[in-house]
């Protein structure tokens, strides 16, 4: 099986993002014999060149492929129709599938406010909506900057196929 450097890295990263916030905060992780606080901390300070952004790990639901062909081709229409409303609102900035076909289907990087706010988003989606596709959604920090690509200026919205 080959290996995708980026999505390896994307992984790494938002498995080890509570970690490094919580680094951050000086907090440590809860034990079952130190219970977690009632009150939810304050935001850690980020470093001045760091950012938060949402990343969305998209996996296999269990109504997926469910449906006849009509419905499937109407379930990714809407979909499609859902990553370009979003884009469009300069909330989604990154959204592709991955292309083993496996259980890992695609992924999506939120710009938004906060958690609550990209869940929200992710679940207008109608593939999550109708169990076709589970989001996890999880807090990413990432150097400011780092999301961009100069060998593709042009948004995916102005591209002819």
């Amino acid at each position: 099986m080959k290996r995708h450097p980026i999505v390896l890295l994307c992984v790494l990263l938002v498995l080890a993002a509570p970690a490094l916030l919580r680094a951050q905060a000086g907090t440590a992780a809860p034990t079952p014999s130190s219970p977690a606080p009632s009150a939810q901390p304050a935001a850690p300070q980020l470093p001045p060149n760091m950012t938060v952004y949402y990343f969305c790990l998209l996996t296999r639901g269990p109504n997926a492929g469910q449906g006849t062909r009509e419905e499937l081709a109407a379930g990714q229409a809407a979909h499609m129709a859902t990553i370009q409303r979003l884009a469009d609102a300069g909330k989604l900035l990154v959204a592709g599938p991955f292309m083993d076909r496996g259980d890992w289907r695609g992924i999506f990087i939120l710009k938004c406010d906060s958690l609550e706010e990209a869940k929200a988003l992710v679940a207008t989606d109608p593939l999550v909506q109708q169990g076709r596709l589970i989001a996890d959604v999880r807090p990413w920090l990432t150097m400011k900057g780092n999301i961009r690509d100069p060998e593709f200026p042009t948004p995916p919205s102005a591209q002819t196929p």
